[in-house]
């Protein structure tokens, strides 16, 4: 059989570990008989319906290996959701155009739920136009919230910072409550389902009492509950830390931090969920406070990667393109959790039908029997993905990263509009 090119995108928010997928995925075409070239789409699907390909084998083995230690989208991501095709059949059409025009038998999508649902339609599609091209899904969200796998490429990581971070931040408050700051709210991202703010649990140990109150997706908000927990706290501690999740809402479902706005994939955009909660404890309790919302810091910090999320981030990569060889098309790699103690796991698949806009959310044995906690079910869930410290190499103090040079194939088709 002769061998086609392939095309691999970054979907969605991008993570600390999302660039060691998109490291395994080209080592492993380049040993791969049925694969000629690696063509990156530039900013995901947008790139290539706009027929920006990046051709990866213009660039170094060397350089490709520090996308290991690389945070961030090193080809671009995007927000862009497919319609169905009887809705907006022309963007499926481009697709093939593009497929056909640069030889490309292959498609690796790495992202969410809304991007396995991407990569499932254009699965479908081109088997249905007569063009079939092999569609693989690569999972990797921080929210994980996908189904079947045991836990989400990029998750750990992000796990590990929020649980630190929670440690250390309530140190510091700790240590100036007498005097100064009674209340800190930490803001970590989670739209529906709470596994990151249920993270910041791993921080609480014996001697550490830190986060005082954990506030989740998957329990409605009760503003009387809630208040009268955190003065109880600050009267036995003189001080409270509280981990908030952006999708926190209320028990008819509206967010506490609903913008009003929503995103290219339909989800409500949320505006902020940490100084609310802080205006509430201040005109109700009168305490002085500090928010902080980790953002952007939480997915990107890779100095402070867990090393099981950097090896399951490449594993799924690496096996993406080995089912895509053995003729395998519309699956996602998956991860298998073997046993915790000690953690142990191996890769298996699923298909892409199966895992297409399904949330996964956190089991009520996995929720504190007041809502404000996590179990130790769930800190036994936890505790392996944030295992290993996945080093960096530095330069002049600062992380060293990866300098692609990004060339763009030239052009074969008209421009298209979006």
């Amino acid at each position: 059989m002769k061998a086609k090119n392939a095309i691999y995108a970054q979907s969605g928010g991008v993570t600390s570990v999302i660039n060691a997928t998109a490291c395994a995925v080209i080592e492993t075409a380049r040993k791969s008989r049925n694969i000629n070239k690696v063509y990156a789409g530039k900013n995901g699907v947008l790139g290539i319906l706009k027929e920006e390909l990046i051709d990866t084998s213009n660039e170094e083995l060397k350089e490709i290996k520090k996308l290991m230690h690389t945070p961030g989208g090193t080809f671009g991501s995007c927000r862009h959701k497919l319609k169905d095709s009887n809705e907006n059949k022309r963007e499926y059409e481009r697709l093939i155009e593009v497929f056909k025009a640069h030889d490309v038998g292959y498609f690796f999508y790495n992202g969410g739920g809304d991007s396995q649902d991407t990569t499932n339609k254009i699965a479908q599609y081109t088997k249905e136009a007569g063009f079939p091209v092999t569609c693989i899904g690569i999972p990797k969200t921080i929210d994980n919230d996908l189904p079947f796998t045991d836990n989400c490429p990029g998750f750990g990581s992000v796990a590990k910072y929020i649980a630190t971070s929670t440690r250390e931040a309530a140190l510091d408050v700790k240590s100036m409550s007498q005097s100064s700051t009674k209340v800190f709210i930490f803001e970590v991202m989670g739209r529906h389902a709470g596994w990151l703010a249920a993270s910041s649990g791993l921080a609480k140990t014996k001697g550490n009492s830190a986060p005082h109150i954990i506030l989740l997706p998957e329990v409605p908000f009760n503003e009387n509950k809630f208040l009268k927990k955190v003065k109880e706290v600050v009267k036995k501690e003189d001080y409270c830390v509280i981990v908030v999740s952006e999708g926190t809402k209320y028990k008819n479902g509206e967010f506490l931090a609903d913008a009003g706005t929503v995103d290219s994939f339909g989800h409500k955009q949320l505006g902020g969920v940490a100084p609310r909660v802080a205006a509430l404890i201040n005109t109700k309790l009168g305490y002085k406070y500090h928010w902080a919302v980790s953002d952007y810091l939480q997915r990107s910090a890779r100095h402070l990667s867990s090393q099981v999320d950097l090896d399951q981030a490449y594993a799924v990569g690496k096996a993406a393109v080995e089912f895509a060889s053995l003729g395998e098309n519309a699956i996602m790699p998956i991860i298998v959790r073997k046993k915790s103690k000690p953690y142990t796991w191996e890769i298996g698949k699923v298909e892409l039908s199966e895992v297409a806009n399904i949330e996964k959310k956190m089991p009520k044995n996995f929720i504190s029997e007041d809502g404000f906690g996590i179990t130790a079910s769930c800190k036994n869930y936890l505790s392996p993905l944030i295992q290993g410290e996945a080093r960096v190499p530095f330069t002049d103090g600062v992380i060293r990263t990866a300098h692609l040079k990004n060339k763009l194939l030239r052009k074969k088709l008209k421009a298209f509009k979006i």
